[in-house]
């Protein structure tokens, strides 16, 4: 594990725990007691094997994190390429399948299937990767049922729970005799001894694959061995998607919102400045300095304003938006006209997005690759003075260290966006760069054409080693 992904796991995980007691529970120990280990790493051809002899899927989701349902969604329509398929979801109660039906034949739209399931009130998660889910189930696939049933805040009736799913699983399976079943449940509930065994005794003839994702016990292992699934047994598996640290600021957000009034937007501001302390205190720097130089001038002072957005780019970068309070009247004003067309374009595709100019950073939906990523551009920023690149040198030297800093927070995720980032994190990695170097460069000054190439030449050498 990095020291900086270390950091900001520790603060967050110590954060839920004062917050939410239930994490210690039997039912929750046992599934994490039952999968400590793994056989051996599957190539993509050994995990598309697996599946595609799986005439039940069992999904193990993580509700608060997007990047599950995705996977979800993703597994549907890569069945659907094979067989028929239908979807069974812990997130819709079993008494509101007519809502299901009706949405399924297109007699009501998104909006009013949310409303009347009672989505965000009954299960309170992300309701956007899971109308994802349903829709590509739509598509691609023969149905969906809902399969959870009342309470669902009792923990000690949350067996019952599992065997109301298997009877109702076992109605899909009657339903649908020749289909691949895909059911998305939560993953506490794939512990050998919860929802398989339950469906064991009531489809003694099925042999599910349990699919689990992420599982903190085993993926700094797996990551270790550039794995992106693992065989447990030979009807259990793992893959990885997403950090524990992205696991966890997602767990954490869903806290602030449940614990916020109905009519406030999520705050992103605790899970940004916990990634920016975490990185800052890898890198060796202090939070109180009291002058630039080796260390940014008082850097606890210096954090961005974070703000939650709901609109589009073009409205938030419209003249009468933030555009009118960036381009007043100064010297600044050609500048900042130059870049806004670029801001806008990074937050369409990260749905965050860091301002120099006014020390905010715009987050949509938090993805922690991306706001990793603007999180070291304020870092960066901070180090140097607020200045606006003024080169293409300085541009090419903030997009590498943003790449760099993303890395050092997300070590599990491996797509490259900047060549020079990524030989940055691999030098520092191989030990051929050390910290100190590292933070020479996040200080040293941009606003001198000649200074950004200088820089931008140094770590360009690198890529060439």
């Amino acid at each position: 594990m990095s020291s900086a992904q270390m950091h900001a796991l520790a603060a967050v995980r110590q954060e839920i725990g004062s917050r939410d007691s239930a994490r210690s529970c039997k039912y929750l120990r046992d599934f994490s007691d039952s999968f400590r280990n793994y056989d051996r790493v599957l190539s993509a051809g050994e995990l598309d094997r697996r599946l595609n002899a799986a005439s039940m899927v069992l999904v193990g989701d993580y509700h608060a994190l997007p990047a599950s349902q995705h996977f979800a969604a993703s597994l549907v329509e890569r069945i659907a390429q094979r067989s028929s398929v239908v979807l069974g979801v812990e997130a819709v109660l079993s008494r509101d399948q007519r809502l299901l039906d009706a949405w399924w034949r297109r007699e009501i739209d998104e909006g009013e299937l949310r409303q009347r399931l009672g989505f965000d009130r009954e299960w309170g998660y992300g309701w956007k990767p899971f109308y994802d889910l349903l829709t590509s189930a739509r598509e691609h696939g023969q149905a969906i049922y809902g399969l959870d049933c009342m309470p669902r805040d009792d923990l000690r009736s949350i067996r019952s729970r599992d065997r109301h799913a298997a009877a109702k699983i076992r109605e899909m399976r009657e339903k649908h005799p020749g289909a691949v079943i895909l059911v998305v449940f939560g993953e506490s509930h794939m512990a050998p001894a919860h929802l398989p065994a339950s469906l064991g005794k009531v489809l003694p003839q099925e042999q599910p694959l349990t699919v689990l994702q992420n599982l903190d016990s085993l993926y700094w292992t797996a990551i270790g061995e550039h794995a992106a699934a693992v065989s447990m047994a030979d009807d259990a598996v793992c893959v990885f998607n997403a950090s524990p640290l992205e696991k966890q600021e997602n767990y954490r957000l869903c806290l602030e919102r449940w614990n916020a009034a109905a009519d406030e937007p999520t705050d992103f501001a605790p899970a940004v400045y916990n990634l920016i302390f975490s990185l800052a205190r890898c890198l060796g720097f202090r939070l109180d300095s009291h002058h630039n130089g080796t260390q940014p001038k008082y850097l606890a002072d210096s954090l961005p304003e974070v703000v939650t957005i709901e609109q589009s780019s073009e409205e938030l970068f419209a003249p009468a938006g933030l555009a009118a309070e960036l381009m007043g009247q100064g010297p600044m004003r050609q500048r900042l006209q130059q870049v806004r067309s670029r801001l806008a374009r990074r937050l369409e595709e990260l749905d965050c997005v860091y301002v120099e100019a006014t020390n905010r950073i715009y987050v949509r939906e938090f993805q922690l690759v991306h706001v990793a990523a603007e999180a070291t551009r304020f870092l960066h920023s901070a180090c140097t003075g607020v200045t606006l690149p003024c080169s293409p040198e300085a541009d090419a030297i903030q997009n590498a260290l943003a790449h760099f800093g993303s890395r050092l927070l997300c070590p599990g995720n491996t797509v490259t966006t900047d060549e020079t980032g990524e030989a940055l994190y691999q030098a520092y990695l191989a030990d051929r760069i050390k910290k100190g170097g590292i933070r020479q460069i996040f200080l040293t000054p941009l606003q001198e054409r000649s200074a950004a190439q200088k820089t931008l030449r140094a770590l360009e050498q690198l890529v060439e080693h």
